[in-house]
C-alpha cells in the first residue's frame, strides 16, 4: 500500500480529484480520498486545506474541480443531506443572548425537527456533552470549553449519521477533552462516519489509528499511523531499549550489521538503536533478552507515533 492509498472500505464521504482555488490560491489541489465508517483523524499543519476540505464536504463551498459525495450525493447545494450529517465548526457563531438550551432547540428547530422532538432531541444532547447544569445559563457567560461542548450538541442535535468536527478540543481543559472523545469514541461504534480536523496529534492518536495528512492542499498520506510508518523508508526506525545495563546492552547492539547507531540519552536505563531493517532487529531481540549480562525490561518504538510521522511526511 502507497502512502496515498485508501484501505478498502465502504466510501461514505468521497472526493474524486477534487479541487478548490481561490483565485491564484488553491485550497485543495487534485485530492482522491474514501472515507469510511469509524473515526478518521484530518491533521496538517495551518494553510494545508483541511477547513476546505471540510467545507466541500459539508457543501459549503462548491468544488473548482473533480466531484464531492458524501452518502452517495452532491452536497453542493443539496439542503436535504443537512439532515444526515452535522458540522462542529472551528468559529463560534451562537446567539450570545440565548441560554445554551433555546441555542440547542432553535438548533433543533433549523434541522427540520418539531417543537416537542426538538426539545426532546436538546435535552439528550445537552446530556450527552454533560452540560444539562449550564443549560439555562446564557451562551455569552460560558467558558470556551463550555462552548466547545455546545457546538458540538449541535452538530448532534438531529441525530446525523456523518460528522465533520473542525477542531473540536480547542479550549477545552483535560476532564472535558477526555469526556469529548470518549464521546466521539462512543458515536463511532455505534456506526457513524466521524472526520476530526486537529492539529495536536496526540489527540487524534487517542481516538484513531486512521489518519488523512494534508500538506499545501495536497493529500501527503491515508492510512493506519503504523502502515504509513513502515513505508517511509528514508528514515532509520529509533527503537528505545531500557535496562539495568545499557552499556553491556549497547556494547552488543553495535555489533549486529542491521544497527546503524546507537544512542546514551539522559535516562541512565535507556538507549536508542537506529536500523532500517525492524522487522529483523524485533526477531533477533528475545535471544539478547535472555542473555543475563545484558538484561531488557522495556521495548518501545517513539516512531509510532503521529508527531513522527508528521514529521517525516510533510516537513522537507
Amino acid at each position: 500500500m502507497s502512502p496515498t492509498e485508501a484501505p478498502e472500505k465502504p466510501a461514505v464521504v468521497e472526493f474524486r480529484s477534487t479541487s478548490k482555488w481561490y483565485g491564484q490560491v488553491i485550497g485543495v489541489n487534485n485530492l482522491s480520498l474514501r472515507i469510511g465508517p469509524g473515526v478518521t483523524g484530518l491533521l496538517g499543519p495551518n494553510g494545508a486545506g483541511k477547513s476546505t476540505l471540510l467545507q466541500l464536504a459539508t457543501g459549503q463551498l462548491r468544488p473548482s474541480q473533480g466531484e464531492v459525495r458524501v452518502l452517495g450525493v452532491r452536497p453542493w447545494s443539496n439542503a436535504g443531506l443537512n439532515r444526515y450529517i452535522g458540522l462542529c465548526p472551528e468559529q463560534d457563531a451562537m446567539f450570545e443572548w440565548m441560554t445554551g438550551r433555546g441555542f440547542l432547540r432553535a438548533c433543533g428547530s433549523l434541522a427540520g425537527l418539531g417543537r416537542k422532538a426538538a426539545r426532546q432531541a436538546a435535552d439528550r444532547v445537552l446530556e450527552q456533552v454533560k452540560m444539562t447544569a449550564a443549560a439555562d445559563r446564557p451562551v455569552r457567560g460560558y467558558s470556551k470549553g463550555m462552548r466547545q461542548r455546545t457546538k458540538l450538541a449541535q452538530a448532534l442535535i438531529h441525530d446525523p449519521q456523518v460528522l465533520f468536527l473542525d477542531e473540536p478540543l480547542t479550549g477545552t481543559d483535560p476532564v472535558a477533552r477526555h469526556e469529548l472523545m470518549e464521546l466521539v469514541a462512543g458515536l463511532a461504534k455505534q456506526g457513524r462516519t466521524i472526520l476530526v480536523s486537529s492539529h495536536v496529534l496526540y489527540e487524534v492518536q487517542t481516538l484513531t489509528s486512521q489518519i488523512v495528512l494534508m500538506n499545501r492542499g495536497r493529500l501527503v498520506a491515508f492510512g493506519d499511523v503504523r502502515q504509513i510508518r513502515d513505508l517511509i523508508d528514508a528514515h532509520p526506525h529509533r527503537i528505545v531499549l531500557k535496562g539495568p545495563d545499557r552499556r553491556a546492552l549497547a556494547a552488543k547492539l553495535v555489533r549486529w550489521d542491521d544497527v546503524e547507531g546507537v544512542e546514551l540519552p539522559r535516562d541512565e536505563r535507556s538507549i536508542v538503536v537506529e536500523t532500517r531493517a525492524p522487522d529483523r532487529f524485533y526477531q533477533r531481540l528475545p535471544q539478547l533478552a535472555r542473555e543475563a549480562d545484558a538484561p531488557i525490561e522495556e521495548i518501545y518504538s517513539d516512531d509510532d507515533n503521529l508527531e513522527s510521522v508528521f514529521k517525516y511526511l510533510v516537513n522537507p
